[in-house]
């Protein structure tokens, strides 16, 4: 899969080593940069690379991962989820359809970003009648509010 991943400057160390980290899972990595202070510039970038097919997926830093989250989530066709644990990578994928993940450097550890990130990526959503409706309504809020 072709990842997007950006940062902002603040979590510029981190993301380098994370980087690496999904080149060695065998993913190709285009980096959306961390020099601009304004981590929501950023976000929308890796956001339009993610949403328009470019990038198969997405993974954004902050601090706390919730700035960048917010900031993707105004792109249309992007879905991030700020996730801090394996089981909410794993169903951010495979129960929200979540294109982009978020995480925060200053929240989590580096073995704890590189099983989380090793979850989301190793998982697919595949559309199913318990999660199905619910990524439909998420869909249909954002087209009738996303215009």
């Amino acid at each position: 899969m072709k990842i997007a991943m950006g940062c902002d400057p603040n979590a510029d160390v981190y993301m380098q080593e994370m980087v690496e980290f999904v080149k060695s899972l065998g993913h190709e990595v285009e980096e959306f940069g961390s020099d601009d202070p304004i981590y929501a510039h950023t976000a929308v970038r890796v956001a339009k690379a993610v949403s328009s097919g470019k990038c198969d997926r997405g993974i954004l830093f902050c601090g706390t991962g919730i700035g960048v989250m917010l900031s993707a989530n105004k792109v249309k066709g992007a879905y991030a989820a700020n996730v801090t644990n394996v089981y909410s990578a794993k169903r951010a994928c495979l129960s929200n359809n979540c294109n982009i993940i978020t995480l925060g450097s200053q929240v989590t550890g580096d073995m704890e970003g590189k099983e989380i990130i090793s979850a989301y990526l190793g998982c697919n959503y595949v559309r199913n009648d318990r999660s199905g409706i619910k990524v439909d309504a998420i869909i249909e809020t954002e087209l009738a509010y996303m215009k």
